[in-house]
């Protein structure tokens, strides 16, 4: 009898969130835990130069590269909801992925996956007009690129309606609301830094398909990557123990699609 196939599950983590001569977490002890990187695009955050630099550092330490636009907005993270017109957000995702993608071709990487920074994923996981116009940028950039989102949201039902590749994303690190949406910043319960709570979190997620929200009802929930914010307290200690437990419990950490060359370049 042969045995249970093993599961594998991706863990994501937001990086390359400095700007200028600013640096927001500890990226370089994040990239040797995490199996893939969602890498600021100039908007919310980020530069050129820090760009490029961690594509880098995530292809020398095994990590896929996934593009993480948002909104422009450097004074307030890109967490600020804006109402901006789903034109405007197909070109500006269409801008800040082809310019991920170029940094990743210099560096003889090809990007993963593209995930929504900030108030852009929130409002598009719920607004189907946003969703699309998220979807459809990625799909114009290059199709082969997975769209990251929450279970049940606009996001993956666009993703998959403009026929792309969908993964279902969870928060060890952040709170839930009986909905399924995250738990806004600043309320109780929005945050979670102790890494034992974290890893135990994670599993919950993965092995049962459920998070207990911060009013104490179970939510239904997908795992197939598993964030981890690099801003976050603690992130890299986090971070470590939630691998440490999955592979403890026998999951295999693996990236949504291994890490490949550009088309056309060399790896």
């Amino acid at each position: 009898m042969e045995g249970a196939a093993t599961i594998h599950v991706d863990i994501n983590c937001d990086l390359g969130e400095g700007f200028g001569v600013y640096r927001l977490g500890p990226d370089e002890r994040l990239l040797k835990v995490v199996s893939s990187a969602n890498v600021a695009c100039g908007f919310h955050a980020g530069d050129p130069s820090i760009m490029r630099r961690t594509v880098g550092t995530a292809r020398d330490c095994g990590a896929a590269v996934g593009a993480h636009p948002g909104y422009l907005d450097l004074v307030g993270f890109g967490r600020r909801e804006m109402r901006v017109a789903p034109d405007e957000v197909e070109d500006m995702v269409i801008y800040q992925v082809g310019a991920l993608a170029a940094m990743a071709r210099a560096e003889g990487v090809r990007l993963a996956h593209v995930k929504a920074h900030g108030a852009l994923y929130n409002q598009a996981a719920r607004d189907p007009a946003l969703a699309e116009a998220l979807a459809r940028a990625v799909a114009a950039v290059d199709r082969e690129l997975i769209l990251v989102g929450l279970p049940g949201s606009e996001i993956l039902r666009a993703g998959l309606a403009a026929g792309l590749q969908v993964a279902s994303e969870v928060f060890a690190d952040r709170g839930y609301l009986a909905d399924g949406r995250l738990a806004p910043r600043g309320g109780p319960g929005a945050l979670v830094t102790d890494p034992v709570e974290v890893a135990r979190r994670a599993l919950l997620m993965v092995q049962e398909g459920k998070v207990v929200a911060v009013t104490g009802e179970e939510v239904a929930v997908k795992a197939d990557t598993i964030c981890v914010h690099g801003d976050s307290p603690g992130a890299a200690e986090s971070a470590a123990a939630l691998r440490s437990a999955l592979e403890g419990a026998g999951l295999e950490v693996a990236p949504m699609r291994a890490p490949a060359a550009p088309a056309g370049g060399d790896a």
